[in-house]
């Protein structure tokens, strides 16, 4: 990463190896100590001072060499050695909206929907997964994220929420008017009213003028909850919770089949969970009931999805598991290219030249 420390670094090195070997060092001419000694030419001679004065040149030697590779893994290890590879970094993995209408008609499904999906979540290993719910109006329950165990808990309030719907549909029933005998069942009713309000505060924003039940409105809000819509680098998809019961007294902006063709462009595949005839809450003949599934179905196909009724043999947990596979929600690895550092040759070369150099060291003194 800076070859300038080895440009620099190595001629110099080289500059004082050369000046060590071709400038003699002055000699010292006077006495400053050790064994006095005469004859010199007759001792140095001898078989044994030559053994051990060709030892310690050698030793000499070997002992500079390692003093230089220590220097030059030194000088590549400042200048932090690295190669470029090629790195898998995981794979493109998908964004999973949950949508779900939470009129009324709808708390068994989507009791049954969220319970179900805690299983999921928590294999997921990749997906972000995030929480849309509407009525009259939308609202980002949980916005896209890896965080499972936040989004577990999100899930279990919900289903609380789904609880609270059934009670409040058994305290009231279907009549047109509210009214009990007793003081305290209407006290068990504004506390039950009061904790449903919690979640409806953000789901029934003036619904007396504007209905209930927005479809259209309510996909095209989880849609643009997903970030960076223009991104292809992942695979987004909504799993689309409703009867398509609409209830809107106002026009749609945008109507269900519109809200279809915005997910088409922007490759979000929806795949719609649709309540059995028999969970059917809303007092509508058959024909209606076919109808609001038939147009249902068509928005989702338009995407490249597909629509799933509830029944007793397609349970939640069988739609949910054939959306996970479904071909539309294929993903790729990710490869990117990454500088790594690789210290560890030259660093293995400097611990070595120090522990030879002082091995070097110590046979020279004679130890």
């Amino acid at each position: 990463m800076h070859p300038e420390i080895i440009n620099i670094g190595i001629p110099l090195l080289a500059f004082a190896v050369l000046i060590f070997h071709v400038i003699p060092t002055p000699r010292k001419k006077d006495y400053t100590g050790g064994t006095r000694m005469g004859a010199f030419s007759l001792v140095s001679s001898l078989p044994a001072y030559r053994r051990v004065y060709r030892r310690s040149r050698i030793l000499s030697f070997i002992y500079e060499l390692f003093i230089i590779s220590a220097l030059v893994s030194t000088l590549f290890l400042m200048a932090r050695p690295y190669e470029t590879r090629q790195v898998k970094i995981g794979v493109q993995k998908r964004d999973i909206m949950l949508c779900l209408d939470v009129s009324y008609s709808l708390y068994a499904l989507n009791y049954e929907l969220a319970d179900y999906l805690e299983e999921v979540v928590t294999q997921l290993k990749g997906d972000r997964f995030g929480i849309t719910i509407f009525n009259t109006t939308s609202v980002v329950y949980v916005p896209l994220t890896d965080d499972y165990s936040y989004v577990v808990t999100r899930l279990e309030e919900l289903k609380e929420y789904f609880v609270l719907q059934k009670e409040y549909n058994d305290m009231v029933g279907t009549g047109p008017y509210i009214t009990f005998p007793t003081d305290e069942e209407w006290d068990a009713y504004y506390d039950l009213d009061g904790r449903l309000a919690y979640i409806e505060a953000g789901t029934l924003v003036n619904n007396h003028e504007r209905g209930s039940s927005l479809i259209g409105e309510g996909l095209a809000s989880s849609l643009y909850s997903f970030p960076s819509l223009g991104d292809e680098s992942r695979t987004r998809i909504i799993i689309f919770a409703t009867d398509n019961a609409d209830a809107a007294k106002v026009p749609e902006i945008p109507n269900l089949e519109e809200a279809g063709i915005l997910c088409r462009k922007n490759d979000v595949t929806v795949f719609a969970i649709f309540p059995s005839e028999d969970a059917y809450y809303h007092e509508n003949t058959v024909a209606e009931y076919e109808v609001f599934k038939s147009d249902l179905r068509d928005t989702v196909r338009n995407t490249g999805g597909e629509l799933y009724v509830q029944s007793s043999e397609d349970t939640v947990s069988k739609i949910v598991e054939e959306i996970r596979s479904h071909e539309a929600m294929s993903v790729d690895d990710i490869m990117i290219e990454q500088q790594i550092d690789i210290p560890v040759p030259w660093m293995i070369m400097l611990l070595i030249s120090i522990a030879g150099s002082r091995l070097c060291l110590l046979f020279l003194k004679g130890k």
